[in-house]
């Protein structure tokens, strides 16, 4: 059983109670039936997560919406498990998602899972929506610097030139410079 598959169902467990309608969710390898979760009205959360999260795993793109959500949701597990599931889904539409979750102000305390599945789907937004999340995290007394310097670490091991200027700009900033160096040595020197 996968890792993240594991640490799901045992968080989700717990929070349903262990009842026999989680149990029949976590048996089932019907995927109408888990899709049917998703929009039937009244499910508790924990159903349509555990739902979700198995159909994403099952590359069921019926998932892509839900797991969106989830992406953006106040409980850090919530994103994490949405995280890896949108990574193992295979829907074009991830990366942009994950894009636009990484750079909106109003939800930057969610933003730190959208950009680390960005750096792991490696799609072509992943590196201007870094770079525009970064520089934003560069003000004075930015409060979210778990959320910089996932960016920093990104834009490192995506290895991209275009990073350079932004991490330079990091390179100031006491709590992401030591990362900055890092990320800055993994990209190639422009001739």
């Amino acid at each position: 059983m996968d890792e993240e598959l594991r640490a799901v169902t045992e968080r989700l467990r717990a929070e349903s109670g262990g009842t026999a309608a989680y149990e029949r969710l976590v048996a089932t390898g019907d995927h109408d039936e888990l899709a049917a979760v998703l929009t039937e009205p009244g499910r508790p959360l924990w159903a349509r997560e555990l739902a979700a999260f198995r159909l994403g795993l099952a590359g069921d793109r019926r998932a892509f919406e839900a797991l969106v959500l989830l992406l953006n949701h106040r409980d850090p597990p919530r994103c994490a498990a949405a995280a890896h599931a949108l990574a193992r889904l295979g829907d074009p539409r991830t990366a942009r998602a994950a894009a636009a979750l990484a750079t909106n102000e109003l939800r930057v305390a969610y933003a730190l899972h959208p950009v680390r599945l960005l750096v792991e789907l490696r799609a072509p937004e992943a590196v201007p929506a870094l770079i525009t999340a970064l520089r934003r995290r560069l003000r004075p007394h930015d409060p979210y610097r778990r959320v910089a310097l996932a960016c920093v670490e990104g834009l490192g091991a995506l290895g991209d030139p275009r990073a350079r200027p932004v991490l330079d700009e990091a390179l100031a900033h006491p709590a992401l410079a030591e990362a900055a160096v890092r990320a800055l040595a993994r990209i190639p020197k422009q001739r």
